[in-house]
């Protein structure tokens, strides 16, 4: 099974040098993002949700075989906390269709002052079109139950496993695929700092496994700081053999 890794988000000024060469405008990041990975997950979404134009424009521009998981909004995850979601799950979905064969994962984060409530996770589930890959990250530590984990292999939704500061590291797999967001290696701050090439060989370790048992994984680097994302990425790929 496939292994893809990128970078949880793509447009940072810092990136200059690193992945960008000077002067390039943002408008043509993607462009040079694309020429040297196969999928990011998009985070701009969580702020403001793009227009469903925009998911078919990504389609014309996204090159065949790239992959975009997206980021849920925070009117659906942090204002109503998943509360009477239809609205947003209907338009969540005409974007995913637009989206076409370039969509990847749609990535459920929940508030870190969300606990545990089975019946509304469930509902928001139910509810979500089976052609929609999901995975749920969550913050708040009493979700972390194997009932929780049950709940969602019965919906086939990802529990996302994740690498930062403070952060449970949960290697659980409760879908067909696996999804890892990797936070950073510094314990006080999330988003910071570079993981050593001995602890990326620790996980590409793990996303052996998790392939040999026949899952697809989606691994994002979310330590955009100084470039740090794409080292990383670049990195994991390479001892993974991509």
């Amino acid at each position: 099974m496939s292994a893809h890794i990128g970078t949880s988000g793509w447009s940072y000024d810092h990136w200059e040098n690193v992945l960008y060469p000077p002067g390039v405008a943002p408008r043509d990041r993607l462009a040079w993002y694309v020429g040297n990975f196969r999928t990011v997950e998009l985070n701009a979404s969580f702020y403001r949700w793009p227009k469903t134009a925009s998911f078919a424009s990504w389609r014309r521009r996204l090159p065949e075989g790239f992959l975009l998981s997206v980021k849920a909004p925070r009117g659906l995850t942090h204002a109503k906390k998943l509360y009477a979601p239809e609205v947003w799950i209907d338009r969540i979905a005409d974007c995913w269709h637009e989206l076409g064969d370039r969509r990847a994962v749609l990535l459920v984060q929940l508030p870190p002052t969300m606990q545990r409530d089975d019946a509304r996770l469930a509902y928001f589930l139910d509810r979500l079109p089976d052609w929609i890959r999901v995975a749920v990250e969550f913050r708040h530590d009493s979700w972390h139950t194997d009932d929780v984990f049950a709940l969602l292999e019965h919906h086939a939704a990802a529990y996302c496993i994740t690498s930062g500061a403070r952060l449970p590291c949960i290697l659980r797999a409760t879908a067909p695929f696996v999804y890892l967001r990797m936070h950073g290696p510094d314990h006080d701050h999330l988003y910071g700092g570079s993981y050593s090439d001995a602890d990326l060989g620790w996980w590409a370790d793990r996303v052996r496994e998790w392939r040999h048992s026949g899952r697809e994984t989606f691994v994002y680097f979310n330590n955009d700081g100084g470039g740090n994302a794409v080292r990383n990425a670049f990195t994991l790929r390479a001892l993974l053999g991509g």
